[in-house]
């Protein structure tokens, strides 16, 4: 009897082949062949699944972008009301909630280090650009949402979740691309820092 392939499932392997061949080499080093060669399929079976080196690298960072937004999906719903917390305890949690972002391990390690990759392509490859909006206008969205939980004044309120976007995104950055300058403690006690300063800000409101 022929074996049943789960498409969905190959184009899923396939594409942890790209974010290992990406975060490992680089983006220069993703084609068809070398991820054909790193998924342990034929040229033609990835070929089958992608058209091309482009349409490889749309679902490869789709794929990355919906990982991420699924874990964080996940941890959002055990999280306690910031009302029922001290500064303290709002200050750990949202560091433990928005970690989720950054390259604190090795999986998440590949995951920024290849958003990393794929930002810096779109800025010259027009195929990516609309996802790489998406994936920053998805940290300043989150933030958003933190600061918005801590109900700080409307007048500091979009000018904290700016700055809560670009700490989120400069940590990422230097972790991913010096993670011995940035360790994953710098960048957890650096997020703390900033998180325990808003919720003082939040205890502090009237």
């Amino acid at each position: 009897m022929p074996k049943v392939i789960d498409g969905e499932q190959r184009r899923a392997d396939i594409a942890d082949a790209v974010l290992r061949l990406a975060a490992r080499d680089g983006l220069p080093a993703v084609s068809l062949r070398s991820v054909a060669a790193e998924s342990g399929l034929n040229i033609g079976s990835v070929r089958h699944y992608f058209d091309g080196q482009r349409d490889l690298m749309r679902f490869a960072m789709r794929s990355t972008i919906d990982r991420v937004s699924a874990r964080l999906e996940r941890r959002r719903a055990s999280l306690r009301p910031l009302s029922e917390l001290t500064p303290d305890e709002a200050a750990a949690q949202l560091t433990d909630f928005l970690a989720e972002l950054l390259p604190l391990d090795a999986p998440r390690r590949a995951e920024a280090t290849v958003l990393v990759e794929f930002l810096v392509a779109a800025r010259v490859d027009t195929d990516l650009t609309e996802l790489a909006h998406e994936a920053l206008g998805g940290t300043l969205a989150l933030a958003r949402r933190i600061v918005s939980a801590l109900s700080l004044p409307p007048a500091a309120a979009d000018l904290e979740a700016e700055r809560l976007a670009a700490l989120l995104d400069g940590l990422t950055f230097r972790s991913a691309l010096h993670p011995e300058a940035t360790t994953p403690e710098v960048c957890r006690d650096v997020l703390r820092a900033h998180l325990t300063s808003l919720s003082a800000e939040f205890a502090a409101a009237p």
